[in-house]
């Protein structure tokens, strides 16, 4: 399969901003879906999570109650929804996708699919 992540940018603390990633697989709801970001300098590191159905998500630490995880199986699409941006938020955000049973959603090697990022900027 393969993913397409789209809209990042910049903006300003606090501002909000949704990421897309669409999928090209007839069979998108048997993918677990996830999202990473790598800061500029730093090594790639866990977002959010979300199961086949969207009924179960995960986050980080960091992102929990600004950022939200969703998906449109019929759109095949994965959305993160970004809130209360802060500049420690700046990172390439890279979308990722398992259709093996996943355990440990939170480490990069349960993914086999990845998207090739899109960065976004958060100013001060």
């Amino acid at each position: 399969v393969q993913l397409q992540a789209s809209g990042g940018g910049l903006v300003q603390t606090g501002g909000s901003l949704r990421l897309s990633c669409a999928a090209s697989t007839r069979t998108f709801s048997s993918y677990f879906m996830g999202w990473f970001r790598q800061p500029p300098g730093k090594e790639r590191e866990f977002v959010a999570a979300i199961n086949w159905s969207g009924g179960v998500t995960d986050y980080a630490d960091s992102v929990k109650g600004r950022f939200t995880i969703s998906r449109v199986n019929a759109n095949n699409t994965v959305y993160l929804q970004m809130n209360s941006l802060k500049p420690e938020d700046t990172a390439v955000y890279y979308c990722a996708a398992s259709d093996r049973l996943i355990y440990r959603p939170r480490e990069q090697t349960s993914y086999d699919y990845w998207g090739q990022g899109t960065l976004v900027t958060v100013s001060s």
